[in-house]
């Protein structure tokens, strides 16, 4: 396997550290002022199976291995007190997830969705979900005409799966809208 050297680092790459597998969520090099020092690496690194944020810095002569991570297809069956179960699309196995591993990711699974699993050493570990997910509006007061003037164009709405999200007035209940995974903000209607 090919070991990354520290100044080969960029964000959202999987490295080990000290045996454990980390995704690289910022990368900064600090040049040295002084003559003959080495440059700096410095780093803000999120451990793949804890979710724990570790700054570290390393020079650049220093070398990663990669992570036995893989991503496979896979379908969001069910949720129920046991957890949520999903379906490998390569193998056709189920496996379960709990609500700790998914944390709020759970909030974007609607039944027979699609998505990629990242598995560590073969084992699920964590989900990476579509860029939008479209939900249906479950509960929204309704726009009053004038509403705009106030300044808030949007209001709150709870859509299929409990999560919370910002609308526009005209969205009513019923409505299907597409919603960003990474920042749970509306998007736009979903289109039919």
């Amino acid at each position: 396997m090919a070991l990354i050297g520290a100044n080969e680092l960029k964000r959202k790459m999987l490295i080990t550290v000290d045996g454990q597998p980390y995704t690289v969520v910022e990368v900064f090099f600090a040049s040295p002022s002084a003559r003959g020092a080495s440059t700096m690496v410095r780093t803000k690194l999120r451990h793949l199976l804890t979710d724990a944020v570790l700054e570290k810095s390393f020079k650049t002569s220093e070398k990663f291995e990669e992570p036995d991570v893989a991503l496979t297809p896979a379908s969001f069956l069910y949720s129920d007190g046991e957890g949520f179960h999903f379906m490998d699309e390569e193998s056709y196995e189920q496996f379960s997830l709990s609500e700790d591993q998914l944390g709020d990711e759970r909030l974007y699974l609607k039944e027979n969705m699609s998505l990629q699993v990242r598995k560590y050493n073969g084992e699920p570990v964590s989900l990476e979900l579509p860029a939008t997910v479209d939900l249906t509006v479950t509960e929204t007061e309704p726009g009053l005409r004038g509403d705009s003037a106030s300044g808030g164009t949007t209001k709150s709405a709870t859509l299929e799966t409990g999560l919370q999200a910002r609308v526009p007035l005209f969205i009513k209940e019923g409505e299907v809208v597409r919603v960003n995974t990474q920042t749970g903000e509306f998007v736009s209607r979903a289109k039919e």
